[in-house]
């Protein structure tokens, strides 16, 4: 999944943002979700010397999709 996340480009992720929006009840809530998962990645990753082409908050955004569009991606885990 991490190949998945890298090669979209800027249109792909303006289309998640706005799919991820439109199907949270409180955009606020959405956002501060996003903020808290992208500064806990962030951190859990410091260590990680793995090539990073996209920003925490990007991966938090396509993962938070992920999730909610496709529910059986939790369930596998």
């Amino acid at each position: 999944m991490k190949n998945y996340y890298r090669y979209l480009d800027e249109n792909q992720i303006n289309y998640k943002t706005e799919e991820l929006l439109a199907a949270a009840n409180n955009r606020f809530k959405i956002t501060l979700k996003v903020a808290n998962r992208a500064k806990r990645r962030k951190y859990e990753n410091v260590d990680i010397l793995e090539e990073q082409s996209n920003k925490p908050v990007i991966r938090a955004i396509l993962e938070m999709v992920d999730e909610i569009t496709r529910p059986e991606i939790i369930s596998e885990r």
